[in-house]
Formats: C-alpha cells, sequence, structure tokens
C-alpha cells in the first residue's frame, strides 16, 4: 500500500492508518451502504448543492463520529477550505488549511484512506486554533481519470475508534460524492461562461458603437485641418491605424495573446495615439505594469479617451487632456483633467461605459471619482500597485 511510504517526522509519529487492518469491524452492513448511495443519489438528482451535507450526516452516522467534514482542494491558492462542517467543528465553516502541510494533503499525495491519532502535535496550526483531535479519519473525493478534489474526514471522541469497514464504506460513498462534486463544479464552470459571454457581447456592442463615432469625429476634425484631400487620406489613415492599435491593446481574460507594454506611461500614450496628441500631455514616474494590469488599464483609458473624442476636451480644437500619476507607498493615483470642452455636464444615467470603468476598477481593488464642470470632466483613481504587477 502507498501508506508505507516514509513520512517526515512529526507526521510520522502521528500516522497510524495500519491499526485499521488490526482493529475488530463489524460485520458489513451492504444494505446500509446500499441504502446510503440511494440517498446520495436522490439529493444529487433533486438538490445537488446539498450533497456535501448529506455526505457527511451519513458520515457521521455509520462511523460513529462526533465531527465531520469536506475539505476542497482549491489550486490556484494551493489550499484546503472547509465546508459541510458538522459536529463540535461546525463553527469552523469556511476555514483554510495549506496544501502541503495539513492531514488532508497527506490524504491526497497517497490517494487512499488514512487515519491519524491526534494530528494537533504534527501540524501547529490545528494546536493554535485550539482543536484536539483525538483521532481523524480522511477518505480522498476521487472522480476516476482525474485528479482527488477534496478529502472527506471524520474526527472521533476517542482514541482507536475507526476500523477497515468505516474507511471501506466511506471510500465508496466519497467515490460517488466526488462524481457529484465534480457534476456541481462543472455547471458552475458553464454557468460562468455563459455570464462571460453575455458581458463580452454586450461589451462588443458598445465598442464598435463608439469605433463607428470617434472614426467620425477623426474624419471631421481632420477635414478641417488638412491642407489637401491627399493630406486628409493620409492624416486620417495614419489616425485609424492608430485607433485599431489601441483597441487591440484590450483582451479579455480568457484571451492570451495580450500587446506587452513597458510602462503605464507607454500604455496610455498608444491608447490617446488616435486623437489630437498635441491636446494631451502626460507627466508621471516610470511605472512597469504586467499582462493583466495592461488588459484592464487599457479598457479603462480607452473608455476615458473614447468619451473625450466624443463628448469632451479631444472633440474641439481647444481642448486640453493632462493625465497625471503619482506612486505611494502602496498604490498609485492618477488624474485625468481635461479642459476647453464645450458645455460638458454630468450625465442623467449612468451608460454601459461607465458601468464597465467601475466595474473594472472595482476588480482590481481601485476607487474612481470623477468631477463635471462646465469646462471639462476630471476623474481620479487609486490603484493598488499590487494590481498593477499583474
Amino acid at each position: 500500500m502507498r501508506s508505507h511510504i516514509q513520512l517526515p517526522e512529526p507526521i510520522a509519529t502521528v500516522f497510524i492508518t495500519e491499526q485499521l487492518a488490526d482493529r475488530v469491524a463489524a460485520a458489513p452492513d451492504f444494505l446500509r451502504e446500499k441504502l446510503a448511495i440511494q440517498n446520495l443519489a436522490e439529493v444529487m438528482s433533486d438538490h445537488p448543492d446539498e450533497v456535501l451535507a448529506h455526505l457527511v450526516k451519513l458520515g457521521m452516522e455509520i462511523c460513529g463520529a462526533h465531527s465531520a467534514g469536506i475539505s476542497i482542494f482549491e489550486p490556484e491558492a494551493r489550499r484546503f477550505r472547509w465546508h459541510a462542517l458538522a459536529g463540535e467543528l461546525a463553527t469552523f465553516e469556511g476555514a483554510t488549511t495549506p496544501r502541503n502541510f495539513s492531514p488532508c494533503g497527506v490524504c491526497l499525495d497517497l490517494a487512499e484512506p488514512i487515519l491519524m491519532e491526534r494530528p494537533e502535535r504534527a501540524y501547529d496550526w490545528i494546536r493554535e486554533a485550539g482543536i484536539t483531535v483525538p483521532e481523524v479519519l480522511l477518505v480522498p473525493l476521487t472522480v476516476k481519470g482525474a485528479d482527488a478534489i477534496g478529502t472527506l474526514w471524520l474526527v472521533a471522541a476517542d482514541a482507536g475508534h475507526f476500523n477497515k469497514e468505516h474507511a471501506r464504506v466511506m471510500a465508496e460513498l466519497a467515490a460517488f460524492a466526488g462524481v457529484a462534486l465534480r457534476m456541481i463544479q462543472t455547471e458552475q464552470r458553464l454557468n460562468l461562461a455563459l455570464q462571460q459571454q453575455e458581458t463580452l457581447t454586450r461589451e462588443m456592442s458598445h465598442r464598435i458603437k463608439n469605433l463607428f463615432t470617434v472614426a467620425d469625429s477623426m474624419v471631421r476634425m481632420t477635414a478641417r485641418s488638412a491642407a489637401s484631400k491627399e493630406d486628409l487620406a493620409e492624416i486620417l489613415s495614419g489616425r485609424l491605424h492608430a485607433l485599431a492599435q489601441a483597441n487591440a491593446l484590450i483582451r479579455r481574460s480568457f484571451g492570451t495573446d495580450v500587446s506587452a507594454v513597458a510602462s503605464f506611461g507607454d500604455l496610455i500614450a498608444r491608447i490617446l495615439r488616435p486623437h489630437e496628441q498635441g491636446q494631451a500631455a502626460l507627466s508621471g514616474p516610470d511605472l512597469a505594469i504586467g499582462e493583466q494590469a495592461t488588459n484592464q488599464l487599457a479598457l479603462v483609458f480607452h473608455e476615458l479617451a473614447t468619451n473625450a473624442a466624443k463628448y469632451g476636451a479631444l472633440n474641439c480644437d481647444r481642448g486640453s487632456l493632462t493625465i497625471s500619476w503619482a506612486v505611494t507607498a502602496d498604490a498609485v493615483d492618477i488624474v485625468w483633467n481635461e479642459k476647453g470642452a464645450s458645455s460638458v455636464k454630468a450625465p442623467s444615467e449612468t451608460g454601459f461605459g461607465t458601468k464597465l470603468v467601475e466595474t473594472t476598477i472595482g476588480r482590481i481593488g481601485g476607487k474612481i471619482d470623477r468631477e463635471w464642470s462646465t469646462d471639462g470632466l476630471r476623474v481620479r483613481i487609486s490603484l493598488p500597485l499590487s494590481a498593477l504587477r499583474n
């Protein structure tokens, strides 16, 4: 068995899985097992979100445990999160434990039921939480052909309680519940994908409308300053190409082809390139940004630039735009300041573009404030530095 592999001290001291085979066990009750699986199947069919709670309840009844719960592995965070806790440890619902330093981690590594005695002797986080565990039986939640997605664990009130029949029955129930849990997770991912698709559709519709509006504004502004039709064609072609480059900076999170931008200043310059560059002034220190931040900030400032070209300072000859930023210990403060616009006023209702900007800023832990005046719009944005490094 894989449980005979060498474990480091002091984990080896609390690992007593081999004792399961030596303990006296009652004869298998196959009828009870069949009824338990039928019960889980009914719950999975009618109330799939209650499968974990029913599995824990069945485990406590069959094994006579005083506490039980499910630990679901969260790969990105490399941790387990406790769900459906029952019994004396129910108050720890939602707690997290480390993947590489926990009984659940050992259970997943061995991919089989394990037994530990007073694991708080080996794991300081259990001891520091004030939890006493005389004995704990852990069973992996497995799905055929895939990695285990977590563990079912049961705590006994006294040492020497669990036996091999407990481990066998719970392994069978956990395998069945693992399939159910995988189905639930798949449905959740599908629903999230559908929501993302709906958001993307609305966003693309919004951006296409903006592109036509900005292109129309470019034609009109270029026509006023061009000396000839050849001059008009050359200038307008350059601006349309720049507009395409700025628009290409925006990628959805499920895309991998994100344009590399050396700094925040480079990003803003590229976004403003399609517009009258002489109207914009940028000032601020070098500020490196990562790919994810590039995507998010490109969306935000592309929206601000589009609105300025449609309604604000970039839509009139005497308009001007200043973008400045300053870096503090843990944040960057950005000011977008438009002047010289004609009859600017706050919109009567919040449009999709405004909601998109606010949602994006909020998603990365930032804040945004707008000040409207007859001369133009002033926007203040504060972002955590940690978000810009992603």
